[in-house]
């Protein structure tokens, strides 16, 4: 995925959220911190959900460039959105190497003198709270879209799409990783799906296309290219989470180990003799440094390693294949191929 990034999307990112600063400095001070925590916490990503929009747009013709940028803001906010809500869900406390909205709350819930106890609350209290907004954020730049009614309703409709899936994915994560039983693969990748392809791929390719007014078996086309790169690119995204380096992840290597979450990697292990050696460190909020070690030499050793690799080049065979019996433009489908590519090909 490439990393350069829309500075007409940075652009529109730093005018809502100088915009939002400003009026919430006229109401509170706390409000007012919330705000530069979501600004802050919103900047440093691979921004690949607009360039998936900008993709689409302009290979299918589109040439309002502040219209394109507006619909990949929406779906940056969205993203950031999610984020911070997995945040609180997972209880961690560092996002991209840094601390996020909750750690700096309650930092800052410290520094007014507080206990640790109502500390936490205010973090979790102004990471919800930052979710929210910028999801409101999101569908507020979509519905003020200066656009036919019609096309900005199918937009609505697709950026819904992304978040009504997405929850259900983010429950079905929690409720797999607090399961007695291992989780199959089937239910694993359906996960991926719905918390990560649909919202991350599918949704902003199908708004560029839109937008652009592409013809439907065009939208279709490049939604099931969405889906099957998406599940390839997560894949690839746990994989890293527990093989990664730190240092270029911006994540801890052991956190998944330690949440007992259910990726790939563990529903290949579950089905080989390994899995009793896996199972009694998987999930222990305790594990240390040199335990993470150990369950990683077993999950390589068992074949999840190669196993989760593999799985993750089959989709991207997937979706190539959706690309070469696409009618799409030539220079369209050349970059959606280096993005097949760059999804399961990266570091972090």
């Amino acid at each position: 995925m490439t990393d350069v990034v829309d500075t007409g999307v940075e652009h529109e990112l730093g005018a809502l959220f100088a915009d939002a600063r400003r009026r919430a400095g006229d109401l509170d001070p706390h409000y007012a911190a919330l705000w530069n925590s979501l600004a802050r916490q919103s900047s440093g990503g691979k921004r690949i959900r607009p360039q998936l929009v900008r993709l689409a747009y302009d290979g299918l013709g589109g040439t309002d460039t502040g219209l394109v940028t507006r619909v990949a803001v929406a779906f940056e906010l969205l993203h950031t959105a999610f984020l911070i809500h997995d945040d609180v869900i997972d209880r961690d406390t560092v996002r991209r190497g840094d601390p996020n909205i909750a750690a700096r709350f309650a930092a800052r819930a410290l520094r007014n003198g507080t206990d640790e106890r109502t500390s936490a609350v205010w973090g979790e209290t102004a990471a919800v709270l930052a979710g929210d907004l910028a999801l409101s954020l999101a569908h507020r730049e979509i519905a003020l879209l200066p656009i036919e009614p019609g096309r900005r309703e199918r937009l609505l409709d697709i950026l819904d799409r992304a978040v009504f899936v997405s929850a259900a994915g983010e429950l079905a994560d929690v409720v797999n990783a607090g399961a007695p039983e291992p989780t199959s693969m089937p239910r694993v990748l359906t996960t991926l799906e719905q918390k990560t392809a649909v919202y991350s791929f599918e949704c902003p390719l199908a708004a560029g296309a839109v937008l652009a007014g592409a013809d439907e078996a065009s939208i279709a086309a490049l939604e099931r290219f969405g889906r099957f790169i998406g599940i390839a690119f997560q894949i690839t995204d746990d994989v890293l989470g527990v093989f990664g380096d730190p240092a270029v992840t911006g994540k801890s290597a052991a956190s998944d180990l330690r949440e007992g979450k259910r990726t790939a990697l563990i529903a290949h292990a579950a089905t080989t003799a390994e899995w009793p050696r896996i199972a009694a460190g998987l999930g222990d909020p305790s594990l240390d440094d040199a335990e993470a070690d150990e369950l990683r030499e077993a999950l390589r050793a068992c074949g999840a390693l190669d196993a989760s690799l593999a799985l993750a080049e089959e989709h991207v065979t997937l979706a190539r294949f959706e690309l070469d019996n696409a009618d799409l433009p030539a220079e369209l489908t050349a970059g959606l191929g280096a993005i097949a590519r760059r999804a399961v090909e990266r570091a972090r």
